[in-house]
């Protein structure tokens, strides 16, 4: 935490600008490559969000205010922009839960990054069965390990909401993924 206060005032200072933006890159850009990764799916399309999620840091460091750690506030952002993209590129028509969920498996097994294995592929289907807002959270909290705090601050729903949210997606996987085998 104290290598981000000092990271902060150095982006903040035009001299110090570029060098810090450099380091903040070396420490959250694989953290935030992977939080944008499981939202869009694919890589490409996670590289081209976390491009434009830095340009978006890069621009607004000046208006961060630390009410909350660098790294909630950068996942905000990412979060945002990766729903922004979502939406830009959403297909205008109406596609059932089951078909979304088909396209979104046959995307993550044609990348050519991804290695899972059966077990893999059945939690990743699972998980976009849920609702957008259980399966952010149950991404954010299990696989980035962030607290139910944190989450609440980048999501901007209360800690309650989203323990219930994680809750029923836990149990929902469990029911999905044991219906399976």
């Amino acid at each position: 935490m104290n290598q981000d206060v000092e990271l902060i005032k150095k982006l903040k200072n035009p001299k110090f600008k570029n060098k810090a933006f450099k380091d903040l890159l070396d420490r959250y850009q694989e953290r935030l490559y992977w939080h944008i990764r499981k939202i869009v799916v694919t890589h490409d399309n996670a590289n081209d969000v976390l491009q434009e999620t830095f340009i978006r840091i890069f621009n607004g460091i000046h208006n961060f205010e630390e009410k909350s750690a660098l790294h909630t506030w950068m996942y905000r952002i990412a979060y945002n922009e990766s729903i922004r993209f979502l939406e830009k590129n959403k297909v205008k028509s109406s596609v059932s839960i089951e078909q979304d969920s088909n396209a979104y498996i046959k995307n993550l097994t044609q990348d050519i990054f991804f290695n899972g294995n059966e077990l893999q592929l059945k939690l990743n289907k699972a998980i976009s069965e849920l609702t957008d807002k259980q399966k952010m959270v149950f991404q954010m909290k299990y696989f980035d390990d962030l607290s139910f705090h944190q989450i609440s601050e980048i999501l901007n729903i209360s800690e309650n909401t989203l323990k219930s949210s994680y809750y029923n997606a836990v149990k929902a996987i469990e029911e999905k993924i044991l219906a399976q085998c």
